[in-house]
């Protein structure tokens, strides 16, 4: 056999592989899909009967203290805090971190809130940079704002567990804005299970479009750029689809840093958020798995598909890159920094299902992407490759995908329906097979891009320039809830 035959048959291997790759990694997203399914439409006829007055009025409701990481965030810090003081909740406290802003983030909160230095004890259970002051309100008992020295956004919430009053403690991203129920929702877990309960999630979705008032989304509408649009689907479709599944087969591996909610107890026993990583949502959710197991305790880390949180995405590629970039470079880190549990039977379903599916599909899924389309279409030119093998790995690649990213979406529509209309659901729709055609992929090049920074040990925040939230005009009409 030559040389040449012997590349072919390579070539024409690898392309075999794969089909067979896509083909798994696909089925796999259906299986999630199929659970979540399930889950999702239980949690609808279960909620529509609940009364969240009776978590509301309970006495046995746990205060919450809620953490607000902030840097370089004067567009949005003001409405995101107003957004938290209405809340309905029974006991909470708001504490918003500064963390060595450069701009008028500090000096916005002063304005807002008419804030003063006042005298409150800081304990460093878990180490951090320098508190350089602490700020209340007359008006706002309940909101704190704290000034620090520049450390990162894991430093600015240890430092918020540090000071937080309470055993519960959500963390909310500074450029977010959470609906009236959402705090009620995301701890009714730990109301039904307050031995096992120690991390929930809420879900995530786009305000770009949306129009804000007083703290408030009054008006729901799909973004007007491309790029935002994308983003809408890609996150139906990572969290209804996704972190549904993995919630019901007790292996969820992240609880979104934009709106997450923990024990504070396990968060010090674990030392709170590392500095070591660029996700810093991802490794405290694995390191909490870790610890807990090791400790052989019962836990439950579960997502819950409808307290809503709303948080502007990248509107361009350039921020769309940077953010991606540290995403991807977060979980490499995280993977490798919990390597042990890989394929570990003594980590249950975290070892053998959610951990191998993260390291085989999210982290090295974009290498096998992007090499498979070059190599089966090259091979496909060349003639190594007939025309139905080609058009049955685009079926399997692409079609597949395209019905999945659908499927999200016409999830979203019969379960939730936060976009009531029908011109919104057809772009969507339409925007599920774009997903997959073209910005999927160049999202594959963005991490691989990533994967290499791991490896030259670079690291970087990828700040997003912000453009503050679409004001709403007098006598809007309110967002559905």
């Amino acid at each position: 056999m030559s040389w040449i035959d012997i590349a072919a048959w390579t070539i024409v291997a690898f392309n075999h592989f794969v089909l067979v790759y896509f083909l798994v990694l696909n089925t796999s997203y259906l299986v999630l899909f199929l659970l979540s399914l399930a889950a999702v439409l239980r949690f609808v006829r279960r909620t529509f009967f609940s009364d969240y007055r009776q978590i509301l009025q309970s006495e046995m409701t746990w205060p919450i203290s809620v953490l607000v990481a902030a840097h370089d965030e004067e567009k949005t810090i003001v409405e995101t805090v107003r957004s938290l003081l209405m809340v309905n909740y029974t006991e909470f406290e708001i504490l918003v971190i500064n963390d060595g802003s450069n701009d008028r983030t500090l000096g916005r909160l002063v304005e807002a809130f008419a804030l003063t230095r006042i005298d409150r004890p800081y304990h460093q259970l878990i180490p951090t940079d320098r508190v350089r002051a602490i700020y209340g309100s007359l008006d706002h008992p309940n909101l704190i704002v704290v000034d620090k020295e520049p450390g990162g956004k894991s430093d600015a919430l240890n430092a918020g567990i540090n000071l937080a009053r309470y055993p519960l403690f959500c963390s909310i991203d500074a450029d977010s804005i959470i609906e009236d129920n959402a705090l009620l929702r995301v701890v009714k877990p730990f109301m039904d299970h307050p031995d096992e309960t120690i991390a929930a999630g809420g879900i995530v979705r786009i305000v770009n479009g949306c129009e804000v008032k007083d703290g408030r989304v009054v008006r729901i509408e799909l973004p007007d750029a491309y790029l935002p649009i994308l983003q809408v689907v890609e996150y139906l479709r990572a969290f209804l689809s996704g972190r549904v599944g993995w919630s019901v087969l007790r292996s969820l591996l992240i609880v979104s840093g934009a709106f997450g909610v923990y024990r504070r107890a396990e968060t010090l026993e674990i030392g709170g958020y590392s500095r070591e990583t660029d996700t810093e949502d991802l490794d405290l959710v694995a390191r909490l798995h870790r610890h807990m197991r090791r400790k052989g305790r019962k836990y439950r880390v579960v997502f819950v598909p409808d307290p809503v949180c709303w948080t502007e995405v990248p509107t361009s590629l350039s921020a769309l890159r940077r953010q991606r970039a540290r995403w991807h470079r977060g979980l490499v880190q995280t993977l490798w920094d919990n390597r042990g549990v890989l394929f570990n039977p003594r980590y249950g379903t975290l070892g053998m299902l959610s951990f191998p599916h993260a390291f085989l599909f999210e982290m090295l899924g974009p290498f096998v992407e992007i090499l498979g389309y070059t190599v089966v279409t090259v091979a496909w030119l060349l003639g190594l490759l007939n025309g139905e093998f080609f058009l049955l790995f685009l079926a399997v690649a692409v079609l597949y995908g395209v019905f999945l990213s659908v499927a999200a979406v016409l999830l979203e529509e019969i379960s939730f329906r936060r976009y009531p209309g029908w011109i919104d659901l057809c772009k969507l729709l339409v925007f599920s097979v774009v997903e997959n055609v073209g910005y999927r992929q160049m999202l594959s090049l963005f991490k691989i891009k990533a994967f290499w920074d791991v490896l030259r040990r670079r690291r970087g925040w990828g700040r997003m320039a912000r453009t503050g939230f679409r004001p709403s005009p007098d006598g809007a009409v309110s967002a559905p809830r």
